[in-house]
């Protein structure tokens, strides 16, 4: 996105990105992460863990914006996230 001129507040701007982890052997393969991943980060492999399901996998994890729906919506808490501060690129 280009703007007119430069926003006076983006100097000390952070915005809080994500490290998506999935603990596969927890993971039953009902696909709420996936699904309402408002960034599509998650996709569901084609590996099966241990029960026979299908877990996510992270497919870029430079589109998180720790958001944290995913770890909400997981109902066997398989998926958590560590939060990383980036600086704002140039607009």
């Amino acid at each position: 996105m280009s703007y007119w001129r430069k926003p006076l507040d983006t100097e000390g701007l952070k915005i809080p990105w994500g490290n998506v982890q999935v603990l596969k052997e927890r993971c039953k393969g009902c696909g709420f992460c996936v699904e309402y991943c408002p960034r599509q980060v998650l996709e569901v492999s084609e590996e099966f863990n241990s029960k026979g399901y299908h877990p996510p996998y992270v497919k870029d994890s430079d589109d998180c914006v720790s958001c944290g729906l995913c770890e909400m919506l997981c109902p066997e808490f398989a998926i958590y996230r560590v939060e990383e501060e980036r600086e704002v690129r140039a607009l």
